[in-house]
């Protein structure tokens, strides 16, 4: 196999590759002489066919799939040989259009290698780890949002107006076109406005009601897109009654609120709510480091990038953002959308920690296992109530999906790495000071 070298700029790389007659008609032999040893034709014993017999009835047949091999065999010992890793799929073209049987077989390949990604000390990176410490306030807002979400109702006074936030307690008959359909109908049914529990429109028409023997309506249009397709993007008129108007009152602070969400008393709920406040600071301090963290490799470590990769983050980085501001256009029938700058300068940043964060990563030999893997699976199939052994034998049978969860996990496993050897220093700061900086993440 002939192999010889037609580009080397930067990271591109292009060859020529010739596989003669000879070594396509050997690889040809190699594959029919494999195949006749369980070959049996009448006449011959089993693995007795003659050899030209094999050629007259398979050569044909094997002769593509013995030319692709031996593309790949020269093409993987090239990358053995000169220690070059692609960056993407290489692109391997036939150039002698006019083969025939018995010509040599001529073909280019051209790729961009992954760069060469330098040592770097860690410990010389300088990091400031913000602490906050939960203070008794944090822990009584906690318990105060706590007795909101478990608020009780007390009768408004006879002839007060309905507000967001109250509890309306009524009968109700929806009908389309005159007539009642099945599910619109209710009794002493308490529905507190504002909380998105009926189609959109309804409850807004509420506010400013009465308790009165006099019914209201209250017209809506279901959604286009409504579960019931009989009613979906109908008009229906709901006649409502309404009995009580209630307004909401927080629920004391006591042993009774704990129970009600599962602690025994009130001060194991204020254990509960520190411990989970401590999570949550301690989350939003390793988001703040981590961004720290590639903010200093992406500034200290600089290295060629492939084209290639940059050009296609750039093109999905806008891509995704184009449907974040027209989230009304679910598939891709749309406009090309052309990759700004701007663009172009976060999938380098991208590219540039990707590569490096996998070298570290490799180079330290570290691992995602299996229990990792299935407890991040355990933590996703929770939000599919009672289908959790489906997802997670769709996630375990699906080699893309599993990649999508295995790649943010060893990252962060890269990240722990990394932060272990670097200069951490600690600074108290408020729960407040805490909150802008996650908040300032956002707006980089």
């Amino acid at each position: 196999m002939q192999v010889n070298e037609t580009l080397n700029e930067g990271l591109k790389r292009g060859y020529d590759i010739t596989m003669t007659a000879g070594e396509l008609e050997a690889k040809v032999d190699e594959k029919l002489e494999a195949a006749r040893k369980d070959y049996q034709m009448k006449g011959f014993r089993k693995g007795k066919t003659p050899m030209a017999l094999m050629k007259k009835m398979f050569g044909q047949s094997v002769l593509g799939e013995a030319m692709q091999e031996g593309i790949d065999d020269a093409l993987r010992t090239h990358f053995e040989e000169t220690g070059n890793r692609p960056a993407m799929q290489p692109d391997v073209k036939m150039t002698n259009d006019e083969w025939k049987e018995g010509d040599d077989v001529q073909v280019t390949v051209t790729y961009e290698c992954l760069p060469d990604v330098p040592e770097t000390d860690f410990s010389k990176i300088k990091l400031e780890k913000l602490v906050a410490e939960i203070e008794e306030d944090a822990v009584q807002e906690a318990l105060e949002n706590l007795a909101g979400q478990a608020n009780n109702f007390k009768a408004r006074r006879k002839g007060s107006k309905a507000k967001d936030g109250d509890q309306v307690t009524m009968d109700f008959v929806g009908k389309v076109d005159g007539e009642a359909f099945e599910g619109g109908t209710a009794e002493d049914f308490p529905l507190v406005l504002g909380s998105g529990q009926f189609i959109p429109g309804f409850e807004e028409q509420l506010v400013g009601v009465k308790v009165a023997d006099e019914p209201v309506d209250i017209t809506v249009t279901f959604p286009e897109a409504y579960q019931a397709e009989h009613l979906a993007g109908k008009e229906a008129v709901f006649t409502c009654t309404i009995k009580e108007i209630a307004a909401p009152e927080p629920a004391e602070i006591d042993d009774e609120l704990a129970q009600k969400f599962g602690a025994e008393d009130l001060e194991a709920l204020k254990g509960q709510l520190k411990e989970r406040l401590a999570a949550e600071y301690d989350g939003a301090s390793r988001a703040v480091l981590k961004r720290r963290l590639l903010d200093a490799l992406d500034e200290e470590v600089k290295f060629d990038l492939p084209p290639s990769m940059v050009d296609a983050e750039a093109k999905q980085i806008a891509h995704q953002l184009w449907h974040e501001e027209n989230p009304d256009v679910q598939g891709h029938d749309h406009p090309e959308v052309e990759a700004t700058d701007e663009h172009m300068k976060l999938a380098e940043r991208r590219v540039r920690l990707g590569l490096l964060l996998a070298e570290i990563g490799n180079k330290a030999e570290i691992v995602v296992t299996d229990q990792e893997m299935n407890q991040a699976i355990f933590r996703q199939a929770q939000q599919y109530p009672g289908q959790e052994k489906a997802f997670f034998d769709f996630i375990r049978q699906n080699q893309q999906m599993l990649q999508q969860m295995r790649a943010p996990i060893f990252e962060d496993k890269v990240v722990d790495h990394i932060i272990g050897q670097a200069d951490v220093t600690e600074k108290s700061v408020s729960k407040d000071d805490l909150q802008k900086a996650i908040e300032a993440l956002d707006e980089e």
